[in-house]
């Protein structure tokens, strides 16, 4: 879901601007001060601190937008959709270090989760947590089994569209029940089943993308540390593909 790091640029620009405006505070009357470029960079930092301030205190703490690059979350998420990331429901975190300072609400299960890829956590997965700490995992022909129960998956037909995810046209459309949340999932049947049987550590969380058989997720690189999560995902705020989707703005995640 990208590679830069915001966070880092908001905090370091917040820095920045707030070390300029303390030393124009402290040193009113240095000489410095009324070189041009000098006096323009105070100037400039008193109007930005503030806006990067609250900025950076809304994106660590409360809300994150994100922008969905891949197929692996269709037909739940569509490439093109940007959406809002609510910071607070996992505990609040530190900026930039992701230690929680506060909660203790862990994801449940069905979930719609950002975290840091573990493999490079400079970059951002989104993914759905289908296994919590502890449990016992076994997906085996195309069937995901969560502590020797199989989860109630049922079809509605072939997924279709004329917008970025035409690739998967054709595809099989399953509704599938997490804990009492129906979503929506694609299974290719010329796809190989990827098949993996594990138990869940603690502290980690198992992931799956929607379109089962076009995602990396847990099944390639493993599990979800409780330390990387981001957020969960809340909402699409836009969809640009092509053009404005109208009807995905404001749909729940």
């Amino acid at each position: 879901m990208g590679h830069i790091d915001y966070a880092a640029f908001l905090g370091g620009m917040t820095l920045v601007c707030g070390l300029f405006v303390l030393a124009g505070r402290l040193g009113r009357d240095a000489a410095w001060l009324h070189h041009r470029v000098c006096g323009a960079a105070v100037s400039f930092s008193r109007m930005l601190f503030p806006v990067f301030l609250l900025v950076f205190l809304l994106r660590s703490f409360l809300f994150e937008p994100f922008r969905i690059p891949s197929a692996s979350m269709m037909p739940t998420l569509l490439v093109g959709d940007f959406i809002l990331v609510t910071k607070y429901n996992y505990g609040l975190r530190m900026p930039l270090t992701n230690t929680r300072l506060l909660g203790d609400r862990e994801p449940q299960r069905g979930d719609v989760v950002v975290f840091r890829y573990p493999e490079d956590p400079g970059e951002s997965y989104i993914k759905r947590v289908v296994g919590l700490p502890g449990d016992q995992l076994h997906y085996r022909d195309k069937k995901l089994y969560i502590n020797d129960q199989l989860v109630a998956a049922l079809p509605k037909g072939r997924f279709y569209s004329s917008a970025s995810g035409r690739s998967m046209n054709g595809v099989e459309i399953w509704e599938e029940e997490l804990a009492g949340i129906n979503h929506e999932i694609l299974l290719n049947p010329s796809r190989r089943s990827r098949d993996v049987e594990i138990v869940v550590p603690e502290r980690a969380y198992f992931v799956l993308g929607d379109n089962r058989d076009n995602s990396r997720d847990s099944r390639v690189w493993g599990f979800v540390p409780d330390q990387l999560l981001v957020g969960k995902a809340l909402l699409v705020w836009l969809n640009w593909d092509r053009g404005v989707a109208w009807r995905r703005i404001g749909k729940l995640i």
